[in-house]
């Protein structure tokens, strides 16, 4: 019989899902990924007087005569909050808000790790819009941003617009956001790289979720030639009549062409692929796109587009794993722009602060730019100061800046 692995960290001598053998997964997360740290000393009761009763009461006070000390003399103005009904997590779908938390708290240490930002996180029990958007706003008085998390679509558009409406502070849902911001990042080095401008793209993308709505909506406002969106029953065109309101409005936005019929189709002499869906994209199809294409097959684990077939065909190839060149990874994006709204407390997160985070990643790949990178590294230790630096200084051009 062959010996036990035991792992130091568990109880039982084994780590793992109940009847499995030793995983490294299992005993990384034992006990969760983070932990609540003191910034001060607590030696002794001096140290106890100062932190507590009785010294805390002149804080208290002074916060309570001038409340906007409350950034000063604690930690709202550097706290976020991850907020999830754990309705879409990952490729998880709904999954319920305790078996979201292990990704809630990969996302705060993220912040951490990576913006300096300081992030807790909330798993709602419960699926409904109003109560969410309550709850939240309930909240909201501890925290100086929040950040929305793998809430599905279309709910997800509904609640970050009413929490835009009724709080001071910024909201950001990520999975629409991050995504397109980094998007759009990378697609501006793969037009640099083979002599064109965005206006110069039509770009197709497959998925109609958070991501896809948002990715169409965000490149059109940084002035791409056209969009096309496509769901499950092809293209999302205003002569369709099973529309949801999010859909037709998308619809009404984009598409220049007038196209209809199926994603094949819209990939007809098309300049960009963008793929937030899943499912696996006709080769054939792939084929028939411009000359010096791009494909951001981003679906994970399994890209729309596999890079040995979008090699073929594409001048330009992303996507959303680790182990290819190009990742499109919300992480570039998120901490800084967080971390440059908090620096200047910014009220909100606007279009122009997102454009400003966008050029800013993509203008750390520089004199790198090639074919095999035309986004930077996600361990790249310049990317969230620049886009910090980025993002804070176009909150103080929008005026939405606070100091």
């Amino acid at each position: 019989m062959a010996a036990e692995i035991v792992n130091p960290r568990s109880e039982s001598g084994t780590e793992g899902a109940p009847g499995e053998p030793f995983d490294p997964v299992f005993a990384l997360h034992r006990g969760g990924k983070m932990a609540i740290q003191a910034t001060v000393p607590l030696r002794d009761k001096d140290d106890l007087s100062l932190a507590y009763t009785p010294g805390v009461a002149k804080v208290c006070t002074a916060i309570a005569e001038q409340p906007e000390l409350v950034n000063d003399y604690t930690w709202k103005s550097q706290v976020v909050a991850v907020v999830t009904d754990g309705t879409a997590v990952l490729g998880l779908g709904d999954i319920g808000p305790e078996a979201s938390l292990p990704v809630m708290e990969g996302k705060a240490i993220l912040f951490k790790q990576f913006g300096g930002v300081d992030a807790v996180p909330i798993a709602l029990a419960t699926t409904d819009a109003d109560e969410i958007v309550e709850t939240v706003v309930r909240l909201a008085p501890s925290f100086g941003g929040v950040n929305l998390e793998d809430i599905s679509a279309p709910r997800c558009f509904e609640i970050e617009r009413k929490l835009q409406e009724r709080l001071d502070i910024p909201v950001f849902h990520d999975d629409q956001h991050g995504t397109a911001i980094v998007t759009l990042a990378a697609l501006r080095n793969a037009a640099k790289l083979t002599g064109r401008t965005l206006g110069d793209l039509r770009a197709v993308i497959s998925g109609a979720g958070a991501a896809g709505v948002a990715i169409a909506k965000f490149l059109l406002e940084a002035g791409i030639g056209d969009v096309c969106v496509t769901d499950r029953k092809g293209i999302v065109s205003s002569d369709r009549e099973d529309l949801t309101d999010v859909k037709r409005e998308i619809a009404g936005l984009s598409n220049k062409a007038g196209l209809s019929g199926s994603l094949e189709t819209a990939l007809a002499g098309a300049d960009v692929f963008i793929g937030v869906s899943g499912g696996t994209v006709p080769e054939e199809a792939v084929a028939s796109m411009a000359p010096n294409a791009f494909v951001f097959a981003m679906a994970n684990p399994n890209p729309e587009v596999h890079p040995d077939v979008a090699h073929k065909y594409a001048a330009v190839v992303a996507t959303g794993r680790s182990d290819y060149p190009n990742q499109i990874n919300n992480v570039l994006a998120f901490p800084g722009i967080f971390a440059g709204a908090l620096q200047v407390r910014a009220s909100r997160i606007t279009e122009g602060m997102k454009i400003a985070a966008a050029d800013a990643i993509a203008g750390v790949v520089g004199d790198r730019l090639s074919a095999e990178c035309v986004i930077p590294s996600p361990f790249d230790e310049r990317v969230a100061p620049a886009v910090a630096a980025a993002v804070a200084a176009a909150a103080r051009a929008e005026g939405v800046a606070r100091r």
